[in-house]
């Protein structure tokens, strides 16, 4: 196991970390009837990693992530607290919640947490994580009360991150790429605030959809080329934990973006989209977020992916129609015409719901 540097907090970590979805037990919105494993079965399996190197375990707040949060403590104290790196995270965005959620995570850990992000900031809350009083400010006071070592932000989004990287109550920050989606970990590699922050990449193996298509050797190897600290990774088994944590010759070359959508060519027509985020919609469409759920719908997330969908695709399509600006073609720098894939897209989840619809698009 090879380790980095996580930006400035002094902590060196495991270039792989442990992602923890995969232990919890029960029926937990993050993945129903997931691996559902047991308390021993758990430990089991985090000890292995640990002796294989990880020393960085990734988490978040019962119950989103099940009770993973309450078995990683346990392994904590019997590992030993000062062995490992804890990771954990909230959904709150307020600061007098996740300041209360900060303290019940460590209360299920039964320890501190080295880092505490703020989880999954998007557009819609991000005025109230960065304001005067908000998470942000409230995961500054938990530091300075011993309760959390080191601030966190977590998003998908490009530009929450950016802004991020420039706010100093902000030490490390986590988002996501892989192989495919590989535009956000291309344009912090260029912008020199991000070596100033340790960051965490997640959704490296796409969902756990990418292996049945690239070995796992050269998912890891493509995110871990850019100047991230750790590459985070489910584990559920000890098979899992041997294929991310084990000894493993380097990839000799990572694909560029288009040898990787040849791969997937075989099977589907994918939009040659990397997830950048340069396209910004005026009504709002995230068209990056389209694109994603399409090729994850081809790559085996067929239910969950049209799901998301149909939550708006149809109202994005006839946006999409009246458009008569269409500045989302002059920003993609892939120069995908968008008004034509937003239309197909809807097209397949119309068809989908209603075989044989004759109703014209939009």
């Amino acid at each position: 196991m090879n380790y980095r540097k996580l930006g400035r907090t002094g902590l060196t970590v495991s270039e792989v970390g442990f992602g923890t979805i995969p232990v919890l037990q029960g029926n937990v919105p993050v993945l129903p009837d997931y691996y559902n494993l047991s308390e021993e079965e758990a430990l089991s399996v985090m000890e292995y990693a640990f002796r294989l190197g990880c020393n960085l375990y990734d988490t978040a707040i019962v119950p989103e992530y099940g009770d993973a949060e309450v078995k990683l403590g346990k392994f904590a104290s019997y590992i030993g607290r000062e062995k490992i790196i804890i990771s954990d995270k909230a959904r709150f965005f307020d600061g007098n919640e996740i300041y209360l959620a900060a303290k019940t995570s460590c209360e299920n850990l039964g320890t501190w947490a080295d880092l505490y992000f703020v989880h999954q900031a998007d557009a819609a809350h991000e005025e109230a994580v960065f304001r005067k009083g908000g998470a942000l400010d409230a995961l500054w006071e938990l530091k300075q009360e011993g309760v959390i070592r080191f601030a966190g932000l977590a998003s998908h989004y490009y530009d929450i991150l950016l802004r991020g990287a420039r706010d100093p109550r902000v030490d490390v920050l986590q988002g996501s790429g892989n192989l495919l989606e590989r535009g956000m970990l291309e344009r912090m590699k260029t912008e020199p605030l991000f070596r100033e922050k340790g960051i965490l990449i997640n959704k490296v193996y796409a969902a756990g959809l990418l292996p049945a298509f690239f070995s796992a050797e050269m998912l890891l190897d493509a995110v871990l080329s850019y100047p991230v600290s750790c590459a985070l990774i489910g584990i559920g088994t000890i098979k899992q934990a041997q294929t991310a944590f084990g000894h493993r010759e380097r990839t000799e070359e990572i694909p560029d973006f288009h040898e990787a959508l040849s791969v997937l060519e075989k099977e589907f027509l994918p939009i040659p989209c990397d997830r950048c985020q340069r396209c910004v919609c005026p009504y709002g469409t995230e068209i990056h977020t389209v694109f994603r759920q399409y090729l994850y719908f081809f790559l085996g997330k067929e239910y969950w992916a049209l799901r998301k969908l149909d939550m708006g695709i149809e109202r994005s399509a006839r946006w999409c129609h009246k458009c008569t600006e269409m500045h989302c073609l002059s920003m993609c720098p892939a120069r995908i015409r968008i008004p034509d894939e937003i239309q197909k897209i809807c097209l397949l989840v119309r068809n989908f719901y209603h075989p044989g619809s004759s109703r014209d698009l939009p």
